[in-house]
């Protein structure tokens, strides 16, 4: 470090490392011998370039010469030969005799050390504050001290990389144990890298990735950079696609689903920004266009705003973005119009803790007459049927009534609805298509001889259940309907897969039925409740199911349509084959049904079946009274019971 005007220069801004170590070692000792014989001091060894001999107890100092003659004899010629940058002006040696690379490496500053190349890449600065310390703590000492400190520290910068090492090693042999401990101290700060501000954006988010939400929020408040790396969307998007709607493999730790779907557009430029291509490139088919319409209860994607919107208009955006001032570069291209994903998260984080703590407020909705039967909600309408025979919408924000849909003459027990229409179910005996929007009656269905229980529409089909003992199928397409038999008393529910063309049913007759709609035949009979099954319903076909708690001999059974066919010996851990589902599916390639369903009964228990097998998998216990209602998703199972509680089982990791 070089004093100039009383301010103390940084040593790495005066550094070229063209060193031969013979030539250091001779000009260290020329330099210690010569002030040596100036200053008479007997204390300065007369050879050896490692003062480890000096100790604090013996009261010497070393003492160097300030006068210029000195300086250009000792320090100023061996700083001019190996930094010839900085003291080529004041030097005394030959420009023949200069080093041929002195011109090269014009800046080899940088901000690490890399183990191949020391001497060309160490090039490390001290910060301000640390500066400003040294500073103050030199001008407390003597003219001579600081002549003799400012000297080492200078000669101690101009050394390459091998004898600063050997340097080192001279002085530690020399230090006491404070002295050692406040190095300690000292290097443990002074090795820290900032490692995601130096690696490639890439590399840094694929490491955030390994992190869990506490920890990338930590992350996000070391520094501005790792904040913005914390919250980019590659990151969350990662997040949210590993915990949203499933349980994370890792964690076990699950979130509710999304009521829309995020946008293929917007996820090809999240994989673009991850793998560090397409920085400089703009496309209009990878890029959305801007979301600005309100709000909707419909399921939108980007991606049919994008294939909506002109490419003209999307290359105009970008020029408007380049005249506002706004760069072309990664930012602008990488700029998401839509809702980063770390709020996407944060919301569904908080709905799912209050799942998991029993935090809510209620809404009551108050206008029916009689008793309410059943219903169905979406983010922002509630759909209610009541013995009143009447159909209300609701608006769930203001939990006002918006209309009243009137026409059955006995009380609604089942409804659905959809962007479109509406399909109700009544104990006269009649289903109706409404739209709801409007309130008016479209059509009216009579086929049943005695009142519809439960409903369920997917596409072009309708499945209904009816206190006549039968199910029947509606096709839209081609007006065609054929009915179900097999029960021996009221249907309460059914539900439809479209992708496997089969339908499952609940009866009073405790039992549930799995049906063939090719065939028309029941695949499955699922036999174990002990009370009438009131629902029934179909796994997601992400789900899981953990055999940890399964139950192995509970009395249940289960019989086939196909006695011949065996499934006692199936393995609970193997897809099964399309043979266990009967002849329908033996000789096509038919998707399977949904592997798992869920059934509830009045006698207070709830069950997950196999359809491959009808085994029995797992026998839920909690209500004391039946069992009405039942929802499930991925990652919980939410019951309604006579003895007025509601229950929420999560599933296991």
């Amino acid at each position: 470090m070089e004093r100039d005007g009383g301010v103390v220069k940084s040593p790495a801004k005066k550094r070229r490392l063209s060193l031969n170590p013979t030539d250091w070692s001779d000009s260290l000792i020329q330099s210690v011998q010569h002030t040596r014989h100036k200053s008479g001091d007997a204390s300065i060894p007369a050879k050896g370039p490692i003062p480890g001999h000096m100790h604090p107890e013996d009261g010497d100092t070393i003492g160097i010469s300030a006068n210029s003659k000195l300086a250009g004899q000792t320090v100023i010629p061996f700083l001019a030969e190996h930094i010839p940058d900085q003291y080529a002006h004041s030097s005394k040696v030959p420009a023949a005799e200069k080093p041929a690379n002195a011109n090269a490496n014009a800046n080899p500053s940088t901000k690490y050390c890399y183990r191949h190349h020391p001497d060309l890449k160490c090039r490390r600065q001290a910060d301000e504050p640390s500066m400003n310390q040294l500073q103050h703590e030199l001008t407390d000492l003597s003219q001579s001290d600081q002549q003799a400190i400012t000297h080492v520290w200078t000669l101690f910068s101009a050394a390459p990389a091998k004898h600063r090492k050997l340097m080192l090693q001279g002085i530690l042999t020399s230090c006491c144990f404070p002295q050692l401990s406040y190095l300690s101290s000292s290097v443990r700060d002074l090795i820290r890298i900032d490692f995601l501000g130096a690696f490639p954006p890439e590399i840094s988010f694929r490491i955030l990735c390994y992190l869990d939400t506490t920890s990338l929020c930590k992350a996000a408040q070391v520094s501005q950079k790792w904040r913005s790396l914390a919250d980019d969307n590659v990151v969350w998007h990662k997040m949210c696609e590993q915990h949203i709607d499933r349980k994370c493999t890792k964690c076990g730790w699950g979130l509710p689903s999304l009521e829309r779907k995020r946008l293929r557009a917007s996820k090809r430029q999240l994989q673009l920004r991850a793998t560090g291509r397409g920085l400089n490139q703009w496309s209009p088919d990878i890029t959305p266009a801007a979301d600005t319409s309100p709000p909707q209860r419909t399921h939108t994607s980007v991606s049919d705003l994008a294939n909506t919107a002109p490419a003209s208009d999307l290359h105009q955006h970008h020029n408007r973005q380049i005249e506002l001032g706004h760069p072309a570069g990664e930012d602008s291209y990488f700029q998401l119009r839509t809702r980063p994903w770390k709020d996407v998260y944060k919301d569904r984080f908080k709905v799912g803790i209050n799942w998991k703590h029993g935090r809510y407020t209620p809404k009551v909705f108050k206008g029916h007459s009689n008793g309410v039967m059943c219903l169905q909600f979406d983010d922002n309408i509630l759909a209610t049927g009541s013995y009143d025979t009447t159909i209300k919408i609701w608006d769930i924000k203001t939990c006002e009534e918006i209309r009243t849909l009137s026409g059955h003459e006995s009380g609604v027990r089942c409804l659905q609805f959809d962007e479109s229409k509406l399909i109700s179910g009544s104990m006269d005996r009649s289903l109706k298509v409404w739209n709801w929007h409007t309130g008016e009656c479209l059509s009216t269905y009579t086929g049943h001889s005695s009142g519809v229980i439960g409903l369920h529409f997917d596409s072009a089909l309708l499945a209904s259940g009816s206190a006549d003992k039968t199910i029947k199928i509606w096709n839209f397409e081609d007006k065609s309907t054929f009915i179900l038999r097999g029960h021996r008393d009221w249907v309460n529910a059914v539900k439809l897969d479209t992708a496997s063309r089969t339908v499952i049913s609940a009866s009073d007759d405790c039992t549930a039925k799995l049906w063939d709609l090719e065939t028309k035949q029941c695949i499955r009979t699922f036999e174990g409740h002990v009370g009438q099954v009131q629902q029934v319903l179909f796994m997601p076909a992400e789900f899981d199911f953990d055999d940890s708690g399964s139950d192995e001999h509970d009395g249940t059974s289960s019989t086939a349509s196909q006695p011949s066919q065996s499934t006692s010996g199936q393995d609970m851990a193997d897809a099964p084959s399309n043979d266990c589902f009967g002849p329908g599916f033996a000789s096509t390639c038919r998707p399977q049904p949904p592997r798992y369903i869920l059934t509830s009964a009045l006698d207070s228990m709830i069950r997950m079946w196999d359809t491959s097998n009808g085994k029995c998998l797992k026998t839920y216990f909690g209500h004391l009274e039946g069992v009405w209602a039942l929802a499930a998703d991925t990652l919980r199972i939410v019951s309604g019971a006579e003895d007025r509680m509601v229950k929420v089982d999560m599933h296991r990791a």
